[in-house]
């Protein structure tokens, strides 16, 4: 065993959903475990049964401290133990309060030990956001629990697949509303996290891309005025400051360009505009089979105290416990809290 090796927190999403299966698909391929020492959070029972599920024959260890845990031992899972679902009760597939507040509990609890240092970063699964509102946990999805969670106020979140690197000026609000958020030093505040987050996984002079917020970038104003009151004056800043930057570009001019190369990162105006163009980039349909044949893509969360990594799927509850859900996200998520890590270290 190799003790340079960092401690990764896992959670495994909410237990009624794809989360398990992909979990223990992925803990312990050698591409993860040369790389870390996992330790997956979540519901001993609901691990067992995806174990079941996928026909896997690996061994749990359950914990209750990190420092119980077993990593020299191949085929071993080390699972800490949240004891948080009633198996009996759970439906896989279904949303419920319960798996909300399983999903939700396992989450809080890695970032307190992240927080503490005990372990070294944190990699989330899916979760299902009606099944953390009805535990009553107020909260539009991970990013938003991290930043509560750690006293962040200013953070990101950054999607990432092969060429393609995307960073949100606002994600979990309503069209209206994000509109209203593109403001110059929000967008500022963007370009700079994207910067940053570039040089960390290694791009030392990332070129980056800032598309408009209105269709053809508004045309000199024949579209809206987002762009010459906020948009461009925020990348003329950036510019000032030294980023490379260029912008404000049309957006389905500046996503294609992206994959292709040309950008190290971009930055997205809203949700949608980032999210569509990397999930059509990462995720693949099987139309003769009728199910997704990969589905790549990371999420990272920047500005945080500690290292939050993420599949960037949801919890495809409609295929829970059909053994064909794609652990390949939840492997680069690993990949990246490990380089994150490795980063941070220098």
């Amino acid at each position: 065993m190799n003790q340079n090796k960092p401690i990764i927190g896992i959670s495994m999403g909410d237990p009624a959903s794809i989360g398990p299966e992909v979990t223990v698909k992925a803990v312990t391929l050698a591409e993860v475990t040369d790389k870390c020492r996992p330790i997956v959070f979540g519901d001993l029972g609901v691990l067992e049964n995806a174990l079941k599920i996928t026909g896997l024959d690996l061994k749990l260890n359950p914990i209750s401290d990190v420092s119980e845990a077993i990593f020299d031992e191949a085929g071993m899972v080390n699972v800490f133990d949240m004891k948080n679902v009633d198996l009996e009760k759970l439906q896989l597939g279904e949303v419920s309060a319960m798996a909300g507040n399983a999903a939700f509990e396992n989450v809080t609890k890695m970032i307190s030990l992240a927080l503490e240092g005990t372990i070294d970063a944190t990699v989330t699964g899916p979760i299902h956001k009606e099944s953390i509102n009805k535990a009553g946990h107020k909260y539009s999805g991970h990013t938003e629990i991290y930043a509560d969670y750690t006293n962040t106020s200013k953070y990101a979140m950054l999607l990432v697949e092969e060429n393609l690197r995307v960073i949100h000026v606002s994600t979990h609000v309503s069209l209206r509303q994000a509109c209203d958020l593109v403001k110059k030093q929000r967008v500022l505040d963007t370009i700079e996290l994207l910067h940053d987050a570039c040089k960390q996984i290694g791009i030392e002079n990332p070129k980056l891309g800032v598309p408009g917020l209105n269709p053809h970038s508004s045309d000199g104003g024949l579209f809206g005025d987002e762009e010459e009151k906020e948009i461009i004056p925020a990348i003329k800043e950036a510019q000032e400051k030294g980023y490379d930057v260029e912008g404000p570009v049309p957006p389905d001019t500046l996503f294609p360009k992206a994959i292709g190369g040309v950008y190290d990162g971009c930055v997205a105006m809203y949700h949608d505009q980032g999210h569509i163009p990397f999930k059509v980039h990462g995720f693949n349909w099987d139309k003769k089979k009728k199910q997704m044949k990969s589905v790549r893509g990371v999420n990272i969360t920047l500005g945080l105290p500690i290292i939050r990594t993420s599949v960037d799927h949801g919890t495809a509850m409609e295929i829970a416990g059909k053994n064909i859900a794609s652990p390949d996200a939840m492997v680069l998520a690993i990949e990246y809290a490990v380089r994150l890590h490795q980063s941070k270290k220098k």
